[in-house]
C-alpha cells in the first residue's frame, strides 16, 4: 500500500488529463498545490491501495466522480461574508446601477448560493429586485442543486443575521425565510429572480452582457495563466462603466485588462472605463 505523499506530480497530471478527456471537466490550470492537496485527501479518506485504483474509480464510476468534483471544488461561503463589501454594494454600486432599465448580475463560482441570496436581499431593500436578474453559476452541479433549493441550516442564521446587520441591513433578517425544525427556506420572491446553471470558467464562453460580475474567493485556486484567461472572459462579459468584484486576496492589477479599470473605494471592486 502506498501513502498519499508518495504520489508523484506526474500521476496528478495524468489524472487531470484523463478527467478532461473522459468527463470534460478541466482542472489542468488550477493551482497545483491546492488541487493536489485535495486529491490526496480523497485518496486517504477512501483508503485506496494504489493511485491507479483512484484513477479507475474517477473514470468509470459516475457517482464517485460527482463526489470527487464536490471535494475538488471549494464550497466554503456564507451570507453577507465580508459585510464592508456588501455595505459598499448597498451605498455605492447598486445606486449607480439603478439608472439601468434592467440589471444583469453574474455570480461566477456561486457555490451553494449564499451570495446569490445576499445579493437578492440587497436588491429587494433598494427596490431594484424586480428589474434585476441574477445568473448564479458553478462548475459543480451538486452545489447548484442546494443553491436552487434555497434551504439552509437554521444554526447558520445567527452568523448570517450578524453579517447582514453589519452590512447595513434595514429589516429583521428572519423576515426573509421560513424556519422549520432545524432548516430554513428563503422566500420565493428572492429565488424567482435567480437563474442557476453550470458554467466552467476554464472552458465556457461569455453568455450575456452584465452590469455587475462577482467572482469572489475563486481566483486564489487558479494559476496565473488561468486568472488571465478568466479576467479576459469577464472583461468581454461586462458592459462599459459597470463593475467587477473579486475576493479580498484577489486582484486584476497583474492583468492586461487592468488599464481599462479603476478601483472603487478600498474594496476589491473595479469599474470598467473602456
Amino acid at each position: 500500500m502506498i501513502i498519499a505523499n508518495q504520489i508523484s506530480d506526474q500521476e496528478i497530471e495524468t489524472l487531470l488529463e484523463e478527467i478532461l478527456d473522459y468527463h470534460g471537466y478541466d482542472f489542468t490550470e488550477y493551482a497545483r498545490a491546492s488541487i493536489k492537496r485535495r486529491i490526496l485527501r480523497i485518496f486517504s479518506l477512501e483508503k485506496f491501495e494504489t493511485f491507479l485504483q483512484l484513477r479507475n474509480r474517477v473514470i468509470n464510476d459516475r457517482k464517485f466522480f460527482k463526489r470527487f468534483v464536490e471535494e475538488i471544488t471549494v464550497n466554503v461561503t456564507e451570507m453577507f461574508r465580508d459585510p464592508k463589501f456588501y455595505k459598499c454594494l448597498r451605498s455605492d454600486i447598486f445606486p449607480k446601477l439603478a439608472a439601468y432599465p434592467f440589471i444583469r448580475i453574474w455570480l461566477a463560482g456561486c457555490s451553494t448560493g449564499e451570495e446569490a441570496y445576499s445579493i437578492a436581499i440587497l436588491l429587494k431593500e433598494l427596490n431594484l429586485l424586480e428589474k434585476s436578474l441574477i445568473y448564479a453559476t458553478d462548475l459543480n452541479p451538486l452545489v447548484l442543486e442546494k443553491a436552487e433549493s434555497g434551504i439552509f441550516s437554521l444554526s447558520q442564521m445567527k452568523t448570517y443575521s450578524k453579517n447582514y446587520i453589519e452590512s447595513g441591513g434595514i429589516k429583521d433578517f428572519s423576515s426573509y425565510y421560513t424556519a422549520t425544525y432545524d432548516l430554513v427556506k428563503f422566500n420565493r420572491d428572492l429565488r424567482k429572480k435567480m437563474i442557476f446553471s453550470t458554467h466552467n470558467l476554464v472552458s465556457d464562453r461569455s453568455f450575456n452582457e452584465f452590469q455587475l460580475i462577482l467572482c469572489r474567493n475563486v481566483f486564489i485556486y487558479f494559476d496565473r495563466d488561468l486568472q488571465h484567461k478568466v479576467l479576459q472572459l469577464f472583461d468581454a462579459s461586462l458592459e462599459k462603466n459597470c463593475f467587477l468584484a473579486l475576493g479580498t486576496k484577489e486582484t486584476i492589477d497583474f492583468s492586461s485588462i487592468a488599464r481599462k479599470y479603476e478601483r472603487v473605494q478600498n474594496q476589491k471592486i473595479w469599474r470598467k472605463l473602456q
